[in-house]
């Protein structure tokens, strides 16, 4: 067999640190071409564009700096022509933007591709949830896996020990994943229950942006600890209510639940940005772009979603933390607050 070719969509700091590992697994494996294909999203930095930088100077010097991409990754600025020939699409970008680009990718992806979902956020469909996975399917027509963890990009650059998690109901495709991206300081597990998977991916960004309240409030651990459990509960009755097939409550033990959950609370851009969003006074958007260098924040875009989910169905008061987070968010609910709704969620589900 020919060996298969891969295009990593997107080059924010995920993307362009999975592209790292990518780019080493696929030099030394026979299964893959070794030329990898990375799309960026055209801009300029310092007066030269952000792909000439990364072709000539082997670093995104904007998302991912002080990090030497392989040369065997080379940037390619159109969409069309990154994914040419590709047989494993793997999509790296901030959830809003994942229709765009589908729609753009139409008619250009190769015939018996297949992919993997690394995008953490969701939609509101006509009858509820919607899975970005989903939206991949359905525009592209392809088989579609995800991978979610407590993987923060510049650690797992760095090449500090970590865990994934992938889910995949196709069990070779999985094997090829876990080929593709696995390392002895990547580990990956391969389940098949992508869809809470997928799920437990998204709605630990709303959990964080409650954590990073705490911070800006002072509350202390103890009360922090308080958000990440009930955030853990509302991932679960959430993933039992909206996900369609049967729910594991084992796939919450794995690194996308618990570990990603406790990882993002701790050290994400969505708990750095509430923390200063709790102290300053200033918006989310404002935060954002003085915070972020480009990068886009998914928790509270996230929880607006969420909560459009969650009216549809009339089941508000069973997710107050979520709740919470959103109004604060976008309806000018005063993050102070914030306390109540850890004060009164319900004791059982």
């Amino acid at each position: 067999m020919a060996p298969l070719r891969v295009t990593v969509i997107g080059s924010g700091n995920w993307g362009s640190a999975i592209s790292i590992i990518i780019g080493n697994n696929t030099k030394r494996s026979n299964r893959f071409h070794s030329l990898v294909n990375i799309w960026v999203f055209e801009e300029i930095v310092n007066g030269r564009k952000l792909s000439d930088i990364i072709n000539q100077d082997h670093e995104n010097v904007k998302y991912l700096p002080g990090h030497q991409l392989p040369h065997n990754v080379v940037a390619v600025p159109g969409l069309a022509d990154a994914v040419s020939g590709a047989d494993i699409l793997v999509f790296v970008v901030p959830h809003q933007f994942i229709g765009t680009i589908c729609d753009q990718l139409a008619g250009h992806v190769k015939f018996g591709a297949f992919g993997i979902s690394l995008i953490k956020g969701v939609n509101q469909g006509p009858s509820g949830l919607k899975l970005i996975s989903d939206i991949i399917r359905e525009k592209l027509g392809i088989p579609l896996g995800v991978l979610m963890g407590a993987n923060i990009a510049s650690e797992a650059a760095e090449e500090k020990f970590c865990e994934t998690t992938i889910g995949c109901k196709n069990p070779q495709h999985g094997e090829i994943f876990k080929e593709l991206m696995q390392t002895p300081n990547f580990r990956i597990r391969v389940v098949e229950d992508c869809n809470t998977v997928e799920i437990c991916g998204a709605l630990k960004n709303i959990v964080a942006v409650g954590a990073g309240f705490c911070d800006g409030l002072d509350f202390g651990d103890n009360t922090k600890a308080a958000v990440i459990r009930l955030g853990l509960m509302e991932m679960v009755a959430f993933a039992r209510l909206f996900c369609t097939g049967t729910v594991s409550t084992d796939t919450f033990l794995e690194s996308c639940g618990v570990a990603d959950l406790i990882t993002t609370c701790y050290g994400g851009r969505n708990r750095r940005v509430a923390e200063a969003f709790a102290r300053s006074g200033k918006s989310i958007e404002e935060l954002e772009r003085d915070l972020l260098n480009g990068q886009k924040l998914q928790g509270p875009q996230t929880s607006a979603e969420v909560y459009k989910i969650l009216q549809l169905k009339d089941v508000m008061e069973k997710f107050p933390l979520f709740v919470a987070v959103y109004r604060i968010c976008y309806e000018g609910q005063p993050v102070q607050e914030f306390i109540s709704c850890l004060q009164n969620h319900p004791e059982h589900y």
